[in-house]
């Protein structure tokens, strides 16, 4: 992310997630005149600079939004936050969990069929440690522990691609460029100064949605099962009210 051909650490075509390299932080200079020109889906201007400050350019990432605001970015874990990478219906679960039950969460993203949880940094080195001593890891050989499926932890050193700040359309057929259908912001970010999870939250989720998943798999009889390829139709119904966020 340091390349000056690519200062933002652009990669419109990158997986969901990979590793960076590790660089300094200095000071992150203010934002005081950013137009509030993010906010179409729910990511604001001081969301957007919050984002950009991961980077070792956080000036460079908000202009290339200005020029591409529908454009996917990488940005480092480990500085301002770490990222909890679960598949997309387990990280459902506990993302209903954190509104439900719990205090709420961070920012929230999916991307490619990954759910990106925002996190306090140490999470990614503190969760999976949780995770086995409560004998809930994915390393484990107990029943419960082969509930929850392996959650990829991106904290110092590494770094994830998020969706754009402005929401995307399907492409025209002429133009041949797309953004995935499934990557967008559920939780957008809204403020400089989010409010992350800590370990102990997102254990307490998993746990939660581990036990609810078990739940769900105790068969029910059906003298006609069906099998259908479209999702239910309010599968991304949920609307999470950030103003109850604690």
């Amino acid at each position: 992310m340091s390349s000056d051909r690519n200062p933002a650490g652009i990669a419109p075509d990158s997986p969901g997630s990979g590793h960076g390299h590790g660089h300094g932080h200095g000071t992150v200079e203010p934002f005081p005149d950013l137009p509030d020109r993010f906010d179409v889906s729910g990511v604001t201007s001081e969301g957007a600079a919050w984002l950009a400050s991961t980077g070792t350019y956080p000036r460079s990432t908000l202009a290339f939004w200005e020029d591409r605001p529908a454009a996917p970015v990488v940005l480092s874990c480990g500085f301002a936050f770490d990222v909890v990478n679960a598949p997309a219906i387990f990280g459902r679960r506990m993302l209903d969990r954190l509104w439900d039950e719990g205090p709420g969460s961070g920012p929230v993203a999916t991307y490619r069929g990954r759910m990106l949880l925002f996190a306090a940094p140490g999470t990614a080195q503190r969760l999976p440690a949780l995770l086995e001593w409560e004998e809930w890891g994915s390393g484990g050989a107990s029943e419960r522990a082969r509930t929850v499926p392996p959650l990829l932890c991106h904290g110092t050193g590494d770094a994830v691609t998020v969706p754009p700040p402005t929401p995307t359309v399907p492409a025209a057929p002429r133009t041949g460029s797309r953004t995935p259908a499934d990557s967008r912001w559920l939780v957008a970010p809204d403020t400089r100064h989010p409010w992350l999870p800590t370990p102990a939250i997102l254990l307490w989720a998993a746990i939660r949605a581990a036990r609810s998943a078990a739940r769900r798999r105790v068969p029910e009889p059906s003298p006609d099962p069906r099998i259908s390829i479209f999702p239910p139709a309010d599968q991304d119904a949920k609307v999470y009210d950030v103003s109850r966020r604690r």
